[in-house]
């Protein structure tokens, strides 16, 4: 199986890419998401999902392992096939798909082009468990300092919001940098409230 291929992008559009590496072009999809990531790169090593069916053998690629894990998890739905989990990765951010199912959002999943109220529903069911133990036992806890989220989620709880709905939002913040003071948090969660 392919984990990733480094070579030269020699073609890229929103939706594919050709990546050489030994004189051998691989044709790999790709999502919106990581195509911008990969726009006027010439070198990368990308990340790929590999997809081996009866009648076709495919290739998804992935700008960062992030990416990878959540659209291997949404391909494990009963469901939900690969062009599927693409179209709600350029459709979404990785952190937007991991909170609504954290949060039970069916608006959220349902979208994007091709989620019915259905599969919205199995997603979040079969995935919620998933990804609430990939969270606590890496992502969450893997930051440097903890200790400042907590202090800014025990101000806002004392400001009067609900301890979940602050919760996760200092998730969603902490994620997208990590070495703000106290204070910053606390001024950004404030906004997105």
């Amino acid at each position: 199986m392919i984990d990733y291929i480094k070579g030269t992008i020699t073609q890229l559009t929103p939706t594919f890419l050709t990546i050489e590496t030994g004189g051998i072009g691989y044709f790999v999809n790709v999502s919106l998401s990581s195509f911008s990531k990969l726009d006027g790169k010439h070198e990368f090593k990308l990340l790929i999902q590999e997809l081996i069916r009866e009648d076709s053998h495919q290739l998804y690629g992935f700008a960062d392992s992030e990416e990878r894990e959540i659209f291997r998890l949404l391909i494990s739905v009963s469901g939900v096939g690969a062009n599927t989990a693409r179209m709600m990765l350029s459709s979404l951010t990785t952190a937007e798909i991991e909170t609504a199912i954290m949060g039970s959002d069916v608006n959220v999943l349902k979208g994007v082009k091709g989620i019915g109220l259905k599969t919205a529903q199995r997603i979040i069911i079969d995935l919620k468990d998933k990804l609430g133990k990939h969270a606590a036992t890496g992502e969450i806890f893997a930051f440097a300092d903890n200790t400042r989220r907590e202090e800014a989620l025990s101000a806002m709880v004392m400001l009067g919001f609900a301890k979940s709905a602050v919760s996760k939002v200092l998730d969603k913040i902490v994620r997208e940098e990590k070495n703000l003071t106290v204070e910053d948090m606390i001024k950004r969660a404030l906004k997105n409230m």
